[in-house]
């Protein structure tokens, strides 16, 4: 009893000592600097050059009491900020100009302070045919050459004049980021530079979605080793300043031929459509229609970028591809169970991850063949259903061709039936990195309405790269579902009506063996609800061919 005595009197006196303490949040006297003094240097001034040198440079050097940071305004519509108050900024308006330049000095609890000072500079670089390139006089748009070899490009950025000029290490082949999920996005940039005023101003609209190199994916938010598109805004006007270059490249003995020498400088962290963390791009070449850049990589200065624009946006033509040989078929025209030489089953329940509510068999009251066609048939059992999952895996797998696959569908509610393939490496690729393509999927919910999905890493569940139309009588009359595989694209159609089309690349999943799968599954995450009348329907299949 002794010892809670000492513990109560104890907390009593620290709650005492707490609330009696004095309550003290000063961080101290809130002043705004004061006394700010900008002094400047002209690069290159002489007594016979009063203006400088002729390149636009100028040095400045700010300071202030109680001010712990400076940014710099100018009149071209760029600022930038300077924690020393030390700065170089190039003015590129051709001739002896004066521009007023606002510098705030900024204190404790972000009060600020600021002045102007006019500053006089002569600047004689002027590159007035690349301005007239770039924006047409007016205003010009500007996209990725992606049907060129090496419109993305990486080399060195060394002394090596068989090198430094152009992407030695790696050119990227033509229409290479198309269909990826992780890079197709940046053939989307539409890249317009604009004269307005006398000043060259530029604005990259990419969709809100930025192709970045691996090294700056937490700029984004994402993390990884790979080169990915990520969501990230590039919107708002950027002013250009053009300067003359002395990069390596001014320097080989070729450099006439390599390099116009001309600098682009965007404000405010603008970019050209690949984000290396890098504001400057060196003009190697330009006219009217095209145009070669290189960036040196903002944090490897070992190594440089090379873009490759041109003003009429590329499309890719694809291969018209058509598959006539029949390689591989059943027409269901003998009564009973499915050709074993042609099929086997998934048996079991749990529907694979989609929590299917039906069980899987190979009973004939779930799957037969009669009248000339394969009959899959959900049923309730009890309170749980069941039904049949068909699949040639084992007897039958191919990597490109035609596939049609003439089928009524089933009614009600929870219904979901399918035709679809799935790579055969499933069981060492793990999905969705085997790849599976969905001819057809169909939900008794939405009668008629037709899906056609495909899934791989970065499109996987939900997230599938899908397509859907509507026809009529689904499931009253019979209908043709087909697919059209090649190394070049993934069709989908119905009665020979396209409705979905996926890119196919060597990075995705689809260059390889997959084998065919029908079933009707029940419920789960895409069949929904189950109608509480359902007692029994079936997919109806007329005929499956394979052509190549």
């Amino acid at each position: 009893m002794k010892n809670i005595l000492i513990k109560i009197m104890a907390l009593f006196t620290l709650l005492l000592m707490v609330n009696c303490a004095k309550d003290d949040y000063s961080f101290g006297s809130l002043i705004a600097p004061t006394n700010i003094v900008v002094t400047y240097e002209l690069v290159g001034k002489t007594a016979a050059m009063p203006d400088g040198d002729g390149s636009g440079l100028v040095k400045f050097t700010v300071k202030a009491d109680n001010a712990i940071s400076y940014k710099f305004v100018f009149t071209d519509g760029t600022s930038e900020s300077s924690p020393s108050g030390v700065f170089e900024k190039r003015f590129t308006t051709t001739g002896v100009n004066t521009y007023t330049v606002t510098v705030l000095a900024s204190g404790k609890a972000g009060l600020t302070s600021n002045t102007t000072v006019d500053v006089k500079v002569l600047s004689t670089f002027s590159d007035a045919e690349a301005v007239a390139f770039l924006t047409g006089g007016t205003s010009k748009k500007w996209y990725f050459s992606a049907s060129e070899v090496g419109h993305l490009g990486v080399g060195p950025n060394n002394s090596d004049a068989t090198q430094n000029y152009y992407g030695a290490y790696y050119q990227a082949a033509a229409w290479e980021k198309a269909g990826a999920a992780s890079s197709s996005c940046l053939y989307n940039n539409v890249l317009t530079f604009s004269e307005v005023g006398g000043l060259l101003k530029f604005n990259l609209d990419n969709g809100g979605t930025t192709f970045f190199n691996s090294s700056y994916l937490s700029v984004a938010g994402g993390s990884g080793t790979d080169d990915s598109c990520l969501t990230y805004s590039a919107t708002g006007t950027k002013a250009v300043s053009l300067s003359p270059s002395a990069s390596v490249i001014t320097k080989n003995a070729n450099a006439a031929t390599q390099t116009r020498g001309t600098l682009m400088t965007f404000s405010d962290g603008g970019f050209m459509g690949y984000y290396v963390g890098q504001s400057t791009y060196e003009i190697l070449s330009i006219t009217e229609n095209r145009m070669v850049v290189r960036a040196i990589m903002g944090n490897n200065p070992a190594l440089a970028w090379y873009h490759t624009f041109v003003s009429t946006k590329p499309t890719q033509a694809v291969a018209t591809v058509d598959y006539t040989k029949l390689v591989w078929s059943d027409e269901f025209n003998t009564d009973g169970t499915p050709d074993a030489t042609k099929w086997t089953y998934d048996l079991g329940a749990g529907g694979w991850g989609n929590s299917e509510l039906q069980t899987y068999t190979n009973n004939t009251e779930n799957v037969a063949v009669s009248a000339g066609t394969l009959k899959i048939t959900a049923k309730k059992s009890g309170s749980s259903y069941t039904s049949a999952r068909l699949k040639s895996e084992g007897k039958f797998k191919f990597t490109y061709g035609k596939v049609e696959v003439r089928a009524k569908l089933p009614v009600g509610g929870g219904t979901w039936p399918a035709i679809w393939m799935l790579g055969s490496d499933y069981a060492t690729n793990t999905w969705p990195g085997c790849g599976e393509i969905d001819i057809m999927e169909a939900i008794g919910n939405e009668p008629n309405v037709i899906h056609g999905t495909l899934h791989y890493p970065g499109n996987s569940g939900g997230n599938g790269n899908t397509g859907k139309t509507t026809i009529t009588n689904a499931s009253t009359e019979f209908h043709v579902y087909k697919t059209v595989w090649s190394a070049a694209s993934v069709k989908i159609y119905v009665d020979d009506v396209l409705f979905h089309t996926v890119a196919n690349t060597s990075s995705l999943p689809f260059n390889k063996d997959f084998f065919m799968i029908l079933n009707v599954a029940m419920g789960g995450t895409f069949g929904g609800s189950v109608d509480p009348t359902f007692a029994q329907s079936a997919m109806e299949i007329d005929y499956v061919r394979v052509y190549q």
